[in-house]
């Protein structure tokens, strides 16, 4: 590991942490507008949104000039959602425009590492990834409560400079002003990113033959034996991940009786689980054993459902941080493999747009889902269930799937080869 790369890993890190704790100044303004409970996931909705609709055009964005100059681009466009805020534009599409400058970011982010890094180093980078990652969700979740909790808002409207009115007047706006630092922050961090030298050519700019090439990359990745099973894990687990981050703070407040401060905090204990496994998988798998680690998914479906029975929060505690460990344990050699395939067959900011398309495509379904089912007032418990056996049967569908797939024949054998 190099200079550059961490780096990067600063700039990320920077970069999340003040995406999280903008998502939840932005829940709390739904909550002083007095909006219904089924808008909220609509929030994390509209982030996701560009993250579809850009796939076929960011990665030959990604592709087009260094890394490092795409990603400070992306903390300009994510400033400039911040302060449609400040504008009294309605949080939806103010977050919508932050969501379309992530759009932009991720396959710079995760494509610079294929670029950086050698095959054998991709599961330790992404340990360090998810795991720093994590502990920006994990941060910007309690950040984010915090910075509109009475204590921290007070202090932050108790600053006054002489000869000038700011026109910061409310708990959201003081908030606001703390993430919008953060993100300046990490573009400058983005300006010392070091350009690794890997050019792709020419990139095509016609809308028509980005969108065949686009869907060229995401028929060979969903053939591909390996790319299939590692897409399909990475897809279902952010989906997953998404739509458990807005159960868990409908569960923290309708069943353990919290307040929006306190159920911040509790979300943020899962990232906790998700830290801790990526650093446990980052030591202890290897990219060749990284399909060994699936049945993970089942467990951590099984272990969902059990919120029905926990009525405490002694005992909430521990059951989050299991749910999150499992989920951080099969997420980053996934992850890992997942980028390997996409570089061995084609460039990485394709192979991210491609795995950026079908993840947040099932955070955009999974959500609309579980939105639907809190406006038909179906029952939390009924929820969380429901939502456990989706988790489980689907990771032990793909399971099968893996175990056909070498029965045809050894297709972890092409894990490591050279780039096509």
């Amino acid at each position: 590991m190099n200079r550059g790369f961490y780096t990067i890993m600063a700039a990320q890190f920077f970069s999340s942490l003040a995406d999280n704790a903008l998502l939840f100044v932005a829940i709390d303004l739904l909550v002083t507008m007095k909006s219904p409970a089924w808008i909220t996931p609509l929030l994390k909705l509209s982030f996701t949104l560009f993250y579809v609709l850009l796939a076929a055009f960011v990665g030959a964005f990604a592709d087009s000039m260094p890394k490092g100059k795409v990603m400070f681009i992306s903390n300009l466009i994510k400033v400039a959602g911040c302060l449609l805020i400040f504008a009294h534009v309605h949080p939806l599409l103010a977050y919508a425009l932050v969501g379309f400058g992530a759009a932009v970011y991720s396959p710079a982010k995760y494509g610079i590492l294929t670029e950086l890094l050698p095959a054998e180093k991709l599961v330790a980078a992404n340990g360090w990834v998810e795991g720093l990652t994590v502990m920006s969700i994990i941060f910007g979740t309690v950040m984010g409560g915090k910075l509109v909790g009475g204590q921290v808002s007070s202090f932050l409207l108790g600053f006054d400079f002489p000869l000038i009115d700011t026109g910061i007047d409310t708990p959201p706006e003081a908030a606001l002003c703390v993430v919008v630092g953060i993100y300046m922050l990490a573009a400058l961090f983005n300006t010392r990113i070091p350009d690794t030298g890997c050019v792709y050519g020419h990139q095509e700019r016609n809308p028509v033959k980005l969108i065949t090439d686009f869907a060229n990359c995401y028929g060979l990745l969903w053939k591909d034996k390996l790319g299939q099973i590692s897409l399909a894990v990475t897809t279902l687990f952010w989906g997953a991940a998404q739509t458990l981050q807005f159960i868990v703070l409908e569960w923290a407040n309708r069943t353990l009786k919290l307040t929006y401060e306190q159920s911040t905090s509790l979300v943020g204990v899962v990232a906790i689980g998700v830290a801790l496994g990526a650093v446990l998988s980052a030591r202890f798998i290897s990219l060749r054993k990284s399909l060994n680690v699936i049945p993970m998914g089942i467990a951590m479906g099984v272990i969902v459902m059990s919120m029905t029975l926990v009525k405490s929060v002694a005992l909430a505690y521990p059951l989050l941080i299991l749910v999150g460990l499992l989920g951080g344990f099969f997420l980053v050699p996934m992850n890992a493999l997942l980028q390997h395939r996409g570089h061995v067959l084609m460039s990485a900011g394709h192979s991210i747009a491609v795995q950026n398309f079908n993840e947040n495509l099932s955070i955009l379904t999974m959500l609309a889902m579980y939105s639907l089912m809190l406006r038909g007032h179906l029952n939390l418990d009924v929820i969380i269930v429901l939502f456990g056996l989706f988790l489980a049967g689907t990771m032990f569908f793909i399971m099968r799937k893996h175990a056909a797939n070498q029965r045809e024949f050894d297709s972890v054998a092409l894990i490591g080869e050279l780039k096509h």
